[in-house]
């Protein structure tokens, strides 16, 4: 038996969920990709796969040796990159999970650039505010804003971001602009879900001093757009990244509120789940991020 083909089906099968597709995509019989499978839980003298009449799911080993797999397929393929003296062209896909707003903002017209100068890679990006598992659900690489998840992901910076307080002309007008963070507290200040402690919002003065206050409100939502919508309607008060705001600030549907009053800024990171086993290709994009975005 062939070990490293047979690591390749099954890897296909997982990430395709379904023997006849990956049977079409490796151009192989279905029969042939599944003893294939079989084979190698032969060998292994343990079962990979849990096969119903609907689907399949991964058992426990199944699981451990899938991530193993992805990883050694990886190896070897910049391994043989960099003995044909290709591993500076970056090829394949890079599956890729980043925020609603900044991938639409900015990551879309990155990718954009990046790929005319790189015909031979593809994306596949799924845009998510939530803190995505990137190895569960097999993601090559995150962009996060704040927050990078779980302590044994490896992260660089791209750049930084800075969260406003803003709200629109009309709401000011019926309830008045807050003079200090703790006026918060009796206005209606709409929230953020996907960060922790959304209803703390922290600040600091000019001589660095800081300050949190407990904010509620009558909107709370997953979507930093959603809420900025809302306040550019006169709802309330929203506390958002610069990159979404901006564009109703220069249109002057929000007005900046507390300044001299700060919040900390969030780091904008490339994350990914090992350094050693970091592929020619996602290796090239976060080098261009990093230009792109100046750190």
């Amino acid at each position: 038996m062939d070990r490293f083909a047979a690591m390749s089906v099954f890897a296909k099968v997982v990430e395709l969920g379904n023997f006849a597709r990956a049977a079409e995509r490796l151009e192989l019989s279905t029969s042939a990709v599944s003893r294939q499978v079989a084979d190698l839980e032969a060998r292994l003298q343990t079962r990979l796969l849990n096969r119903t009449t609907r689907k399949l799911s991964l058992t426990e080993g199944g699981h451990a040796f899938y991530e193993r797999c992805v990883q050694v397929l990886a190896d070897l393929e910049e391994a043989e990159q960099a003995a044909a003296h290709t591993s500076l062209v970056p090829r394949g896909t890079i599956k890729l999970t980043c925020g609603f707003s900044f991938g639409m903002l900015h990551l879309a017209p990155a990718m954009a650039e990046y790929l005319a100068r790189n015909p031979e890679v593809r994306f596949d990006v799924s845009l998510s505010d939530r803190v995505v598992d990137l190895v569960e659900e097999g993601f090559d690489l995150g962009v996060r804003i704040g927050a990078l998840g779980p302590a044994n992901l490896i992260a660089r910076k791209l750049g930084e971001t800075q969260l406003v307080v803003c709200a629109s002309k009309a709401y000011l007008r019926k309830h008045g602009p807050p003079q200090s963070p703790e006026d918060l507290a009796r206005h209606n200040c709409v929230t953020y879900a996907y960060v922790p402690d959304s209803n703390l919002w922290r600040f600091r003065d000019s001589q660095g001093g800081e300050r949190t206050v407990t904010v509620s409100g009558s909107l709370h939502a997953n979507n930093g757009d959603l809420l900025t919508q809302a306040a550019v309607q006169g709802i309330g008060i929203v506390y958002e990244p610069d990159f979404i705001v901006g564009p109703a600030l220069e249109a002057k549907q929000l007005v900046r509120l507390l300044q001299g009053w700060e919040p900390a800024p969030l780091g904008i990171h490339a994350v990914y789940a090992s350094r050693k086993h970091l592929s020619a290709k996602v290796r090239s994009f976060v080098d261009f991020l990093a230009a792109r975005f100046g750190t």
